[in-house]
């Protein structure tokens, strides 16, 4: 009781992480994290998408409760007055403090992050940020560009620093001024990278030669996808270098050898970011508060790296949807420390082959929205109640129920359940499911497609998740009154997971659904 909290979120990273089982990449930071942790291997998100992601996981509600789909609204003004989770850790006592990118900044947190109710203190957001989207990246020319592909000399960038190393010593500091103060704390790391452009000192390219790198296991549009389940990723299309290769709209697709300098550089922003966490929990150790500090470690949202010939986020693809989640609990997911014990040493992505295993690793299918009641089990706080039918009413509740039940089970345990199931539909209601949705402008692919506007919105693609398959439909949505007719269905998709893994063969047309359209709607 009365821990700390380490809450780190990170933008459009999907789980090409070693403790994930990605062979590639060099992440030894996170997987030392996850070698004393709960890991979570089937983790979504509910939207694919920064801010309605975002304020979902942070409010503990589901989009449709938020009503945010786009960036343009702040929900406390057009849903519901609804409390955060770092405000209700605020309301216990505890000092709320946020560093780097936590809500998505901008109209939707209130241009303040949502300060003063979920923090202690003004959010603080590196100097350097504002030129994220600059010409800095150095061409073949000489000459500077606003790059997809942006591998850059540190010492040549505004400042001689980068966004995220800004935020890495901000954090230590804001540790280091927790640990002398001896107060509570609930401190909210969120990192930039490897969100694009995709821009980090140029020395990690040396972890990935290029001829290391493969294209994406399925580069091609699948036969059977739905045009409205398509993103023709205009984000990455408007950055000067993919611009450059004039690139047809909405399929294209990118020449390969530019899909593997992406997937190249994507991998080199996650040893970058592997190091700053790595300083980070190292800062932790230093302190002496890795044994009263619980660590959580999750993304937004994941990112498409050439599969489906699809990149960037806003799809309902597992690509999209699933996100790395773990959780370090001193005295739960590890023994606990003796004194002056170190547990996170920081390990240099340059030197260290580390292959660590994680502490614990659940296959149960869980959602970010079940962050909030979570994090105030493990802390010790009342869970917040479970949400009624509409709750716009409502300040404190939650959407997502507390995952902790699922921190000791053991798969064999799982396994057992999984048999002893006589009545095939009440097993069917109680697996765990995972429930993303995403919004349409049309039928077909267009320029708003990725990011549409609330009141440009006229599908929504309700998507539902399981360990064993992906069903979603894509129905008529009405922005003005936010409803969902389910009776208008416009396409379907269904994968089942054990035999198309990567959801490119689309069976929603060889087979009878209601079974998975009866509980959609349930």
């Amino acid at each position: 009781d009365g821990m700390n909290v380490l809450f780190i979120v990170v933008d459009d990273l999907r789980p090409v992480l070693g403790c994930y089982g990605d062979k590639l990449v060099k992440s030894p930071n996170i997987d030392q994290l996850a070698s004393q942790s709960i890991v979570f291997s089937n983790a979504y998100a509910q939207q694919a998408v920064c801010a309605p992601s975002r304020v979902s996981f942070l409010t503990g509600r589901r989009p449709d409760t938020t009503r945010l789909y786009d960036f343009y609204s702040y929900w406390r003004v057009h849903a519901g007055n609804y409390s955060t989770m770092p405000q209700y850790f605020k309301e216990n006592g505890y000092v709320t403090l946020s560093v780097g990118k936590v809500f998505h900044p901008g109209v939707s947190s209130n241009y303040s992050d949502d300060y003063p109710y979920s923090w202690s203190i003004p959010p603080f957001h590196p100097s350097t940020e504002k030129y994220e989207n600059d010409k800095t990246c150095r061409g073949r020319d000489g000459k500077l560009y606003a790059n997809l592909v942006c591998p850059v000399d540190v010492t040549e960038m505004p400042s001689g620093t980068l966004p995220d190393i800004q935020s890495t010593e901000e954090a230590i500091r804001l540790l280091n001024v927790m640990k002398t103060n001896k107060q509570k704390f609930f401190l909210a790391v969120g990192y930039h990278k490897p969100h694009i452009p995709l821009r980090y000192p140029q020395e990690f390219l040396k972890l990935y030669p290029l001829e290391n790198i493969t294209l994406a296991p399925d580069p091609w549009v699948p036969e059977k996808l739905p045009s409205v389940a398509y993103n023709p990723w205009t984000d990455i299309r408007q950055r000067d270098d993919v611009k450059a290769l004039n690139v047809s709209f909405p399929y294209g697709p990118l020449p390969d050898n530019f899909q593997r300098q992406i997937r190249q550089s994507y991998y080199a922003a996650v040893s970058y970011l592997d190091m700053q966490v790595g300083l980070l929990l190292n800062a932790l150790d230093d302190a002496g508060l890795s044994n009263s500090t619980i660590v959580v470690f999750t993304a937004d949202h994941g990112w498409s790296l050439g599969e489906h010939g699809e990149w960037a986020k806003y799809s309902n693809f597992d690509v999209a949807t699933r996100v790395p989640l773990m959780f370090y609990v001193p005295g739960m997911t590890t023994s606990s420390l003796g004194q002056g014990e170190r547990i996170f040493p920081y390990l240099d992505p340059f030197s260290h082959v580390l292959g660590l295993v994680p502490q614990g690793q659940s296959k149960k299918v869980v959602e970010l929205v079940s962050l909030f009641s979570t994090l105030a089990e493990l802390a010790g706080l009342q869970v917040p109640p479970a949400c009624p039918e509409t709750s716009f009413h409502v300040a404190l509740c939650s959407e997502g129920a507390s995952i902790v039940r699922y921190f000791n089970a053991s798969e064999e345990k799982a396994e057992e359940e999984k048999v002893g199931c006589d009545d095939t539909y009440r097993c069917f209601n109680e697996e765990s499911v995972a429930f993303s949705q995403y919004p349409r402008p049309a039928d077909t692919p267009q320029w708003n497609s990725d990011k549409p506007k609330l009141k440009d919105i006229r599908i929504m693609g309700y998507s539902m998740r399981t360990v064993d398959y992906r069903y979603t439909l894509w129905v008529r949505f009405y922005p003005n009154n936010f409803s969902a007719n389910f009776e208008d269905v416009h396409a379907g998709e269904l994968y089942m997971v054990e035999t198309d893994p990567n959801q490119d063969y689309n069976i929603y047309n060889n087979i009878s659904h209601g079974v998975f359209f009866k509980k959609i709607l349930g």
